[in-house]
């Protein structure tokens, strides 16, 4: 079994794979839901990552159908002290910002659609700008003094902001961010490494990365001339017509024959093994597409490998 890591420095135990749930309530119905998070629990999985805004870009819905799905099924299987839950204020078509009075509504929103009267993990979605710093990282900590939020986190947050956030909280005894969620991947790394990963590093924060397969590119199944039934087909495709995103699927295929792995399980433990990442988020719609998923946080990479592949992503 898969050991948990310590998510930053919160009292957080994850497992090393967080499994999105963008696609529940969207490419996967309530029944495929359940069978992904119960295939992805039983092999020790416990860490589950939504956001108050998915799925309302899907055509009838409104936001926070993912949440509820989730809230439906910790209620169905009785297992909520087992599973972080992830969740995100800021990008809901009614909640949209940072206010502080927008994170609490919001906030007892999410409580109510997971069935939940505590979110494990709560981050910032989007930054708001028009918000000081102060603002936000008040409200968050009002939470966590309420009890309905046990750590807080941020995606999409520029470095000299989460400076001055963890700053600020620091300085006034606040609760401050444990975990930062950026952008990265083996084609996507100019978004994270360099001052913000040097920053998270400082502090001890843990990166759980979104789109850390590149929208399914790493997963290999997107080659040249051939059409992949997606949503994100056009999203991933566009990364075989750069030389990089070809050297890239040159290697992963080189190190997955090696270990007789999929690609996607060798861009996640690569991934797994750059300095602050804890745990890679990758969705899964069927179950069929878990175990290649899960197997990236068994599957250990020499440093040579780990240099190929970092060479060819260069």
């Amino acid at each position: 079994m898969t050991s948990l890591r310590p998510l930053g420095s919160s009292d957080l135990e994850v497992h090393p794979l967080c499994l999105g749930g963008n696609v529940f309530g969207w490419t996967a119905d309530e029944t495929r839901t359940f069978a992904v998070l119960d295939a992805y629990t039983a092999a020790g999985g416990n860490f589950v990552d939504t956001a108050d805004s998915y799925s309302a870009w899907v055509p009838g819905n409104k936001g926070g159908e993912s949440e509820t799905l989730i809230g439906r099924w910790l209620a169905a299987r009785g297992n909520r002290s087992d599973v972080v839950i992830a969740t995100k204020v800021g990008a809901h078509p009614e909640y949209k910002g940072l206010s502080a009075a927008t994170i609490k509504a919001a906030a007892e929103e999410s409580l109510r659609r997971l069935g939940t009267d505590y979110i494990d993990l709560y981050y910032t979605h989007f930054d708001d700008e028009g918000v000081p710093v102060e603002e936000i990282v008040t409200a968050l900590d009002a939470l966590v003094r309420e009890g309905k939020v046990r750590a807080v986190a941020a995606s999409n947050l520029s470095t000299e902001r989460l400076q001055e956030s963890l700053e600020f909280a620091e300085r006034e005894g606040l609760a401050r961010y444990v975990a930062l969620q950026p952008h990265y991947n083996l084609v996507s790394r100019g978004t994270y490494e360099g001052p913000k990963q040097e920053l998270a590093s400082r502090w001890g924060l843990a990166a759980v990365p979104y789109y850390a397969l590149a929208s399914g590119f790493l997963t290999g199944k997107y080659r040249p001339g051939t059409e992949v039934d997606s949503p994100r087909a056009g999203g991933a495709a566009q990364h075989l017509e750069t030389e990089r995103g070809r050297r890239v699927l040159e290697a992963l295929d080189t190190v997955a024959k090696a270990h007789d792995a999929e690609p996607a399980s060798v861009a996640l433990a690569w991934l797994t093994a750059q300095p602050t990442v804890v745990a890679p988020i990758a969705s899964a719609r069927t179950v069929e597409q878990l175990p290649a998923l899960l197997a990236g946080a068994e599957l250990t990479l020499t440093s040579a490998e780990l240099g190929q592949l970092t060479a060819a992503s260069a």
